[in-house]
């Protein structure tokens, strides 16, 4: 079967066909960097994803982590997996040059990781996790506390955590408990349990730097008195070496379905003096700090599901085109040769399917990390400001529609293999229980469901839904162009139609109850979803059926054009119309699942 991780045809697609990654050179940020420069990071983020993790990835399910009081024991592939990681730079690869990173655009190092989360997601979770916690430092935290804490986090010496949950308090953050005390030195004293952090101990790095959401003694209630503080494992030194153990302790490790060889902990700050914090930026701003990482780690997740949907694609693809069994049901002889799966029509649908949902996830996920460089890098403030606001917007569908559909590519994967796809030594068994957390973490899709109608859409009268509107009607203007995109002129500009009549619905009903009118907000988010990933593919094609018209095309490149049209256009049959009943259910305010009452189930 495959080895591949991704499809580098695909990678090079969507990076320079459906975005133009190649204007980025433009900037003056990038200036100093080519295409052979972003060519040899897309490499070796492959080669070294492909020898340190993809070795290790079904070992690390089988031998999970393990506590015996004093340490945390993983398998020492995990080890070299993290050395290679930050011996090639990658957690630094997007820092500017002198602050020894690569100076590299987002897009490109989220193309990178799609082939680590390919390989092994769950050893990929502990840089990831890092990159984000050095991210928000430097965005936030004081100049001093950058100084401390980002060169060792940069050079691959510490890595990093987001604790945010606790136990009985899972996305309602304003009641979690941590308190934090000032002590005279200037820095806190954080008291407090925290549940379900991962990557929150090992051996693999000298110290591990904990963002640890908390309330100062005295606070305001709710989400309005929570603070931000970096508390790591081991103290550190004035001339930046490793000191004591700080008052953070393992309570115990979490056994998970998936995501086994990523550390799943309870931690305990201020078993007893208090563990020392210190305060990320101003008092009762944390939770607006800390949604850049958690924002950022959305995106990641929806990466990482779009990546294990691919790798179940890929191989049970493989698997379809080399299994004998069976005949055509216009074969009526016995003793003829069997077919091969991929020959019976169900069997394409299914692999149909996964290809729309894993390769429209991925483009899905880059095109997120193009708006994200663009908020920051893009030539005018207009334009930064408008990619701020569609990121904003789309990030929970961006999380949500990847965790969602392509777990559905891993169940049709598991289909496609029969019974060999419920065995372990099969792959496609874990991609699913790998994916199966996607659609939780960070923020279940009612969680994304409540953000997206109850918030972002109409945030700023609605701007940036008004932009991702005038994109999709720009799209809709190019599809007449060719004959394989005019197709999606007339479906997806009646799906926004219907938008704008079911958002303006709940938005009236919302007014008057708002728990009513938020009731079925995770339809909304499908709905939405779908819309947008129709979009996302009609990008897709617009740009294959172009590829097409290039004279003296290869052949290779010409069934890649074609299996992309046959995806976009089985999205837009099969898919885009399950809006129609969405729409209705949304539009009559449908409250059946809102009147069920507790004492009737």
């Amino acid at each position: 079967m495959t080895e591949r991780l991704l499809n580098e045809r695909d990678i090079a697609f969507q990076l320079y066909e459906v975005l133009d990654t190649e204007a980025l050179l433009q900037r003056e940020r990038y200036q100093d960097h080519s295409l052979e420069v972003f060519a040899a990071t897309l490499d070796t983020g492959r080669r070294i994803a492909q020898k340190y993790f993809a070795n290790h990835n079904r070992e690390g399910d089988a031998h999970e982590p393990t506590f015996d009081g004093k340490k945390v024991q993983l398998i020492p592939q995990t080890q070299d997996a993290w050395d290679a990681f930050a011996e090639a730079g990658f957690l630094a690869a997007h820092h500017d040059f002198e602050d020894g990173g690569m100076q590299l655009p987002e897009v490109i190092l989220r193309a990178s990781m799609a082939y680590f989360n390919a390989a092994n997601i769950a050893t990929t979770g502990y840089p990831f996790l890092s990159i984000g916690a050095a991210n928000l430092i430097r965005s936030f935290a004081s100049e001093a506390l950058q100084a401390r804490f980002l060169p060792p986090m940069l050079e691959g010496r510490f890595s990093g955590t987001m604790a945010l949950t606790e136990p009985g308090q899972g996305s309602a953050l304003g009641d979690i408990r941590t308190r934090a005390t000032p002590a005279d030195e200037g820095h806190y004293l954080v008291r407090g349990h925290k549940m379900f952090i991962s990557g929150g101990d090992h051996e693999l790095t000298e110290n591990i730097v904990h963002l640890v959401l908390a309330k100062i003694d005295g606070a305001p209630a709710g989400v309005r008195g929570i603070s931000l503080f970096v508390v790591p494992k081991f103290l550190v030194n004035d001339d930046g070496s490793t000191g004591a153990r700080n008052d953070v302790a393992l309570a115990g490790l979490l056994h998970k379905m998936g995501y086994r060889n990523t550390t799943s902990t309870v931690l305990n700050f201020g078993e007893k003096d208090g563990a020392i914090g210190y305060l990320v930026g101003e008092p009762h701003k944390g939770l607006q700090y800390m949604f850049q990482m958690m924002n950022e780690a959305r995106i990641g997740v929806a990466l990482g599901a779009a990546a294990l949907g691919y790798q179940g694609f890929q191989y049970s693809l493989d698997y379809a085109r080399q299994r004998p069994q069976g005949r055509l049901p216009s074969n009526k002889d016995p003793l003829s040769k069997q077919a091969f799966i991929i020959e019976h029509a169900d069997v394409r649908r299914m692999l149909l399917a996964q290809k729309s949902y894993a390769e429209g996830a991925l483009s899905m996920c880059l095109y997120a990390s193009a708006l994200f460089e663009d908020q920051r890098t893009a030539e005018t403030p207009e334009a930064r400001r408008r990619a701020a606001g569609l990121l904003d917007l789309l990030t929970p569908i961006v999380k949500s529609w990847p965790s969602k559909y392509c777990l559905q590519a891993n169940e049709l994967a598991i289909q496609v293999l029969g019974g060999s796809g419920y065995i372990r030594e099969y792959p496609v068994e874990q991609y699913y229980r790998d994916n199966r957390l996607n659609p939780i973490h960070e923020g279940t899709e009612a969680i994304h469901g409540l953000d997206l109608l109850g918030r972002k859409v109409s945030l700023n009268r609605m701007a940036a839904y008004d932009d991702f509107k005038t994109d999709v009607r720009e799209s809709l203007a190019l599809a007449a162009r060719y004959s394989e995109t005019a197709p999606f002129i007339a479906p997806l500009e009646s799906a926004l139609h219907t938008l704008d009549e079911v958002t303006d619905s709940l938005q009236c009903r919302m007014g008057d109850q708002i728990d009513q009118g938020l009731a079925n907000a995770t339809l909304y988010l499908d709905l939405f979803g779908r819309i947008v990933a129709t979009w996302i593919w009609l990008r897709q094609a617009q740009k294959a059926a172009e590829g097409l018209t290039r004279p003296g095309i290869s052949e290779a490149d010409a069934a890649f054009y074609r299996g992309k049209l046959q995806a976009a256009r089985y999205y837009l049959d099969w898919e885009l119309p399950q809006t129609g009943p969405q729409a209705e259910l949304l539009r009559q305010g449908n409250s059946v699942c809102f009147d069920m009452q507790d004492s009737w189930f």
